[in-house]
């Protein structure tokens, strides 16, 4: 489809260079994972084996040898063995939760059995499911939103509603923030005139046959009628395949769109059309029930509504800076019709059923998807098909952890994409321990689970709708906490249906990063009031979920505190000890045997260590502002992952303290090398020669001095405020307010909380006190933080620049 007026994007936009060192091969993993073989299950089990008694043995010898045998009892060695041993307990514990996840993801591949297509056909025959899909957005860039749209208006599904969630201010304050605007304002139109052509076609088709059959299909068909079919589904294929070459593909989400979503569709339909084509010359029996379904299949997978809402154009509605509000905004709305009131305070929306103009139609089930994000054919169907069959009624999430784009264009998107592509494995298997989390960027939700967990909170004279946390950053994980706490479950189907985009550069990185560390601690006691309650209850918590679920919120903050004491502290060289080698060495192989599996190599685990040690100051901060924010009962900002096609640059302090690790670890190598102490020299060899290579190959010796600068600058930099308009009179009357309110209202804003109130529907859910640790507070105002502060680098308009970093912040 065509760019409209984003053809004349600046020539800085354009896509970016590619770096030696990616992959040229954009072809998908598999959608079904290979069973493992086994010999891979019993590797798999024996490297969880070995690293058991590792860790025992380190632990038995590090205890009868210095305690027992040596007789050492000064303080501070025994000060220096605990702190360590705890340091070798947790990294271990966390190793040993990776491997027991994939165990679990390789029992799960040989278990699944792909669903025939025949018998989910024959299960939405006369289905009244509906499906709303939400892609919430803020100031993204239309081109990458509309291939998300694409991918999810051409989902298959008896009832299917797109809804783009726009969250730009609706006053944009720059020519470039108005063109975002409008160009997100414009998408669910471009895409619906974009469908128009093959809607009318199916449907048409549709429409005959079920005017030729009625309802009556019991009969045969006859050649005629499945060689019909053929042409329906011929014409279709050729449609998408033409659109699948005139497709742009200048960036990695618009090639994947181009070849997998348009292209795989195109695939799909031409062999089913030749299959039709066949079994018309051999005059093959087919009953017309099936050509039923394979008419509503052409018809449904172009039959999608699209269209936009903007809460912020709305006084009733939060507006507070986060994802999670606006997701909850527009549930909070659905199942009925709203009529529009103009007050001074703002618009408002009245419920009226009969009456009202805004219609927000409810659903069977909610799709929440990331803009940044693209669904392979058939997702909507088969994880549908999943949670409508027996015994699955309780399941209130399925999803398909998403993927990362193949053909990455810079070394970090690479390796930050082959990290992802590991958690896929992780999160497959913590399904089979029954510890799923919900992964926020695509999932199937049930809306029946959503209106079970849903709380209302009165803020500002209106009620506040929250299906979906947002104390802290990572709202998924506190909602899956929620969900079964209240009896629900969570589901990862396993498949490969769903992807999303990596960061292409190190800033990009550090502000996901950086969100993704912040909030696991504070979930963590939500999580073990639960596991209280099942106990008294008389259904305990089986010790693996507890163990994954656990590692899984609280992994990053004592791993990275471990690294933190590795490398500062001087351990006695007596504590050091192979057997901790030993233990580590089943973790790397597998890894490596696991990058190797997804197509990357084996090498990459030594890449992915460096990459971890660059992220440290990331995480570190992301971890100590998770702990502030539980201890101020405060909410830390949400950012968002900047989606540009610059470069982000990445605030100063964590490129200084990359060159901090990298001068430690050489130091102590030197100092290790001098005193002999080889066993601590190879660890520090390993942190420097990789953190050398992250630094160099990952972030850019030449880009990290930029970015320095840049911090300098905007340090030293202090900007002219504009002048503060002056305050009103004391005495002052709102005229509005008085005639519209009544007398006694002196302003507009203090009489609307009371009106506002009245504004939107009352709900079932009772808001029920929470205990402190929970307490839910106004929403902190965004501040550039030394986290979160991003600016493009290259040469590209200053209004763009301002742009990357009001994303990174969630303004």
């Amino acid at each position: 489809m065509g760019r409209g007026q984003d053809e004349e994007r600046p020539a800085a936009l354009a896509a970016r260079r590619r770096q030696w060192g990616t992959e040229l091969n954009r072809a998908p993993l598999p959608a079904i994972e290979p069973p493992a073989s086994d010999l891979r299950m019993w590797m798999g089990g024996a490297a969880i084996a070995a690293t058991i008694i590792a860790w025992g043995a380190y632990v038995y010898v590090t205890i009868g040898t210095q305690f027992l045998d040596n007789g050492r009892h000064e303080a501070r060695f025994i000060f220096a063995a605990a702190v360590y041993m705890t340091v070798v307990t947790m990294l271990t514990f966390s190793a040993l939760m990776y491997l027991m996840a994939r165990q679990g993801a390789q029992y799960r591949s040989r278990q699944h059995t792909r669903v025939p297509r025949v018998e989910i056909d024959a299960h939405f025959a006369d289905s009244q499911d509906s499906i709303t899909v939400l892609v919430p957005s803020y100031r993204e860039e239309p081109d990458l939103v509309r291939g998300t749209l694409i991918s999810a208006a051409l989902q298959e599904f008896p009832s299917l509603r797109v809804r783009l969630l726009i969250d730009d201010p609706p006053e944009p304050g720059t020519d470039l923030e108005r063109e975002l605007l409008n160009g997100a304002r414009a998408l669910p139109e471009q895409v619906m005139a974009w469908l128009a052509e093959p809607q009318r076609r199916s449907a048409a088709a549709l429409a005959a046959f079920t005017h030729d059959h009625g309802d009556d299909l019991s009969a045969d068909a006859d050649p005629d009628q499945i060689a019909d079919l053929a042409l329906e589904f011929s014409w279709a294929a050729d449609w998408l395949t033409a659109e699948s070459i005139a497709y742009p593909r200048t960036t990695t989400p618009e090639c994947f769109l181009a070849d997998e979503v348009l292209g795989g569709l195109a695939r799909d339909f031409a062999e089913t059309a030749k299959a039709l084509s066949i079994a018309a010359e051999q005059h093959a029996i087919m009953p017309l029930s099936r050509l039923a379904q394979l008419y509503r299949r052409l018809a449904w997978t172009f039959q999608a509504e699209i269209g936009s809402f903007e809460r912020k154009q709305y006084a009733s509605l939060s507006n507070e800076p986060n994802k999670a509000m606006n997701l909850n905004s527009y549930i909070g709305l659905m199942g009925h019709s709203y009529r529009q009131v103009q007050t001074p305070a703002g618009t408002l929306l009245e419920v009226d059923d009969e009456a009202g103009e805004l219609h927000m139609p409810d659903s069977d089930y909610v799709l929440t998807l990331d803009a940044d994000s693209a669904l392979l054919r058939e997702y909507c169907l088969r994880l549908v098909y999943y949670l409508e069959q027996a015994g699955n009624e309780r399941v209130a999430i399925a999803q398909t952890p998403y993927s990362a784009f193949r053909g990455a264009r810079t070394r970090l998107e690479r390796m930050a994409g082959a990290t992802t592509d590991i958690q896929h494995i992780v999160h497959q298997g913590l399904t089979y321990y029954n510890a799923t989390f919900w992964v926020g960027a695509n999932a199937v939700i049930r809306k029946a689970a959503l209106d079970d967990i849903v709380e209302v909170e009165h803020v500002g004279g209106r009620d506040v709708f929250r299906y979906i946390q947002d104390r802290t950053v990572i709202e998924d994980t506190e909602s899956s906490i929620d969900l079964i706490a209240g009896g629900w479950n969570l589901y990862n189907y396993p498949e490969r249906l769903s992807y999303s985009a990596t960061p292409p550069d190190f800033g990009a990185l550090v502000v996901q990063r950086g969100r993704w560390a912040n909030g696991g601690l504070i979930v963590i006691p939500k999580f073990m009031r639960y596991r209280k309650a099942r106990k008294r209850a008389g259904h305990p918590v089986r010790w693996s979920e507890s163990a994954l679920r656990l590692n899984y919120m609280g992994s990053i903050a004592w791993a990275s505190f471990s690294l933190v004491l590795l490398l500062l502290y001087p351990f006695d060289g007596e504590l050091l000890s192979p057997l901790v080698f030993f233990a580590a060495l089943p973790y790397f192989l597998a890894m490596a045997s696991d990058f190797h599996r997804l197509g990357y190599k084996r090498s990459d685990m030594l890449r992915s260590y460096g990459f971890n040690l660059i992220l440290l100051p990331v995480n570190l901060a992301g971890v100590i502002k998770s702990l502030q924010q539980a201890a101020s009962k405060s909410k830390t900002p949400f950012a968002r992952t900047p989606k540009i096609k610059n470069r982000t640059a990445a605030p100063a302090t964590y490129i200084v303290a990359i060159y901090l690790i990298l001068g430690l670890s050489a130091y102590t190598l030197v100092q290790d090398y001098i005193t002999d102490n080889w066993t601590n020299g190879i660890f520090a060899f390993v942190n420097t020669t990789l953190t050398a290579y992250a630094l160099l190959m990952f972030v850019g010796v030449g880009n990290s001095l930029v970015d320095i600068g840049v911090g300098l600058w905007n340090w030293l930099h202090v900007p002219v405020r504009s002048t503060a308009p002056a305050a009103a009179e004391p005495g002052a009357v709102d005229w509005q307010s008085v005639l519209y309110f009544g007398p006694g209202e002196s302003t507009a804003s203090q009489a609307a909380e009371r009106h506002i109130g009245r504004a939107l529907p009352t709900r079932g859910a009772v808001e029920a006190p929470a205990p402190a640790d929970d307490a839910v507070t106004e929403a902190a105002a965004s501040t550039a933080g030394a986290d979160g502060t991003s600016a493009t680098v290259e040469p590209v308009p200053a209004a763009r620049q301002e742009l990357a970093n009001e994303r990174a912040l969630g303004a």
